[in-house]
């Protein structure tokens, strides 16, 4: 495929933008060449500024769930846009979706919208040590709640990505109050407990992992979590920016059949706008202002336009619960003839899936944590982005991010991606 205007386009963005980017993992830094520049998408489809058309298996990184330019969802915007995109005042589509997520996720009362799934995941750390008067929290490694300073420490995704695992500029304070444990180690994580008795605010962990490439929880984990927690007075928090309402109506917890305290979402419930959200049981939600004397605020908090994008979007994944069974075995078959493909040409590899998130790693051991996937090789992932990319199947510029299904994609798609696998397999080593 020819990319001569994304490159020129590429070109004159550095000028302007630095890395010519807006999020670091864009910039191909992992994969070589320079980004593709969209110009448009509908569907399953993405449609390049040189006309190319690529199969998208990022899906802006999770929220289009049922495809670009979802006909419902686009209608919502165009309405509620003509009566103004932004007030700074309370809006009643705002209690429209609030309560519909409420129906929807188990074990939350109450939910307040934000702007990003990065401000979500950082309200709901500051509203988990205002609750419980403690100030230290426990990450995993390799998991990523966006770029608040408490959350660069060892992150996953566009942080591994680019080379700065530790950003600078994050404060060796801040970098003191952040525990580090490897996900899916239950010891560890006792131990760290022990270590720091009722100095603990609060465990956040992506309960399926998604920005080290998708990586479960093994049996026992999650639960594991939940009754330290309940032993320790300390909260546990779901990230849920890419599990929520795409693994099941109710997301992760719902899938898992394990409990959060509180639960970050983004991604689908704004249906492809920016918005987040963080929600828990109505005791602690009521320590936030105006209420209680945690502060949280923003100006476009509640956007209109991002709420009627959500809502129509939430409204459809609630009515038609069968998508979610669609997606699973769409994702499944996926699975299935990639593995048949990699394995034909003896290409060494360990494919992960939850629901509708998918990931191959390049490894020969089994995936569980961030130093498992950090063994996969990467020469290999860039020969095999820039192949799939040649046969017009986009998927994610890292080696550290899932692939998102959506329920756009047709069986034929999923034929030419795995058709694609196929072909390029053959020319990895």
């Amino acid at each position: 495929m020819i990319y001569q205007r994304s490159s020129a386009l590429f070109a004159a963005a550095q000028k302007v933008i630095p890395g010519g980017v807006n999020s670091p993992v864009r910039a191909f830094k992992a994969v070589g060449g320079d980004p593709i520049f969209v110009k448009e998408a509908k569907g399953a489809y993405l449609y390049d500024e040189d006309g190319n058309r690529l199969i998208d298996y990022i899906n802006s990184w999770g929220p289009m769930i049922l495809g670009h330019a979802h006909p419902p969802v686009v209608d919502a915007v165009v309405e509620k846009t003509k009566k103004g995109t932004s007030f700074g005042m309370p809006t009643e589509i705002e209690t429209q979706i609030a309560e519909l997520a409420v129906s929807m996720v188990p074990n939350i009362d109450k939910i307040r919208f934000v702007n990003s799934g990065t401000e979500a995941c950082m309200s709901a750390v500051r509203l988990a040590r205002g609750y419980t008067g403690k100030d230290k929290i426990i990450k995993f490694a390799g998991c990523y709640h966006g770029h608040s300073d408490s959350f660069l420490i060892q992150a996953g995704s566009g942080a591994v990505t680019f080379g700065s695992p530790n950003s600078p500029g994050v404060t060796k304070g801040t970098a003191q109050d952040t525990l580090l444990a490897r996900y899916n180690d239950l010891d560890q994580v006792e131990e760290i407990i022990e270590s720091n008795k009722n100095e603990i605010a609060c465990i956040i962990i992506e309960p399926v992992a998604g920005n080290m490439g998708c990586i479960p929880p093994i049996k026992g984990f999650l639960q594991g979590l939940r009754a330290l927690c309940d032993t320790h007075g300390i909260l546990l928090i779901f990230d849920e920016v890419m599990t929520g309402f795409r693994l099941a109506k109710g997301g992760a917890q719902e899938l898992l059949g394990v409990d959060a305290d509180i639960v970050t979402f983004g991604k689908v419930i704004g249906g492809g706008l920016p918005v987040g959200a963080f929600a828990a049981r109505e005791e602690i939600m009521n320590h936030l202002a105006p209420l209680g004397p945690v502060y949280q605020a923003g100006t476009l908090s509640g956007n209109p336009l991002a709420m009627a994008a959500g809502l129509a979007m939430l409204n459809e994944l609630n009515n038609t619960p069968e998508i979610f069974k669609s997606l699973a075995e769409k994702t499944e078959y996926l699975h299935e003839g990639i593995e048949k493909a990699l394995l034909h040409h003896n290409v060494t590899h360990t494919i992960n899936r939850v629901g509708s998130m998918i990931s191959v790693h390049f490894a020969k051991d089994e995936v569980v944590d961030f130093d498992t996937a950090a063994n996969g090789n990467n020469d290999t992932f860039k020969k095999f982005f820039h192949g799939m990319l040649d046969h017009g199947i986009y998927i994610a510029p890292s080696a550290f991010e899932t692939w998102f299904i959506t329920d756009a994609l047709t069986y034929e798609d999923l034929d030419e991606t795995i058709a694609a696998v196929n072909t390029v397999s053959s020319t990895l080593f």
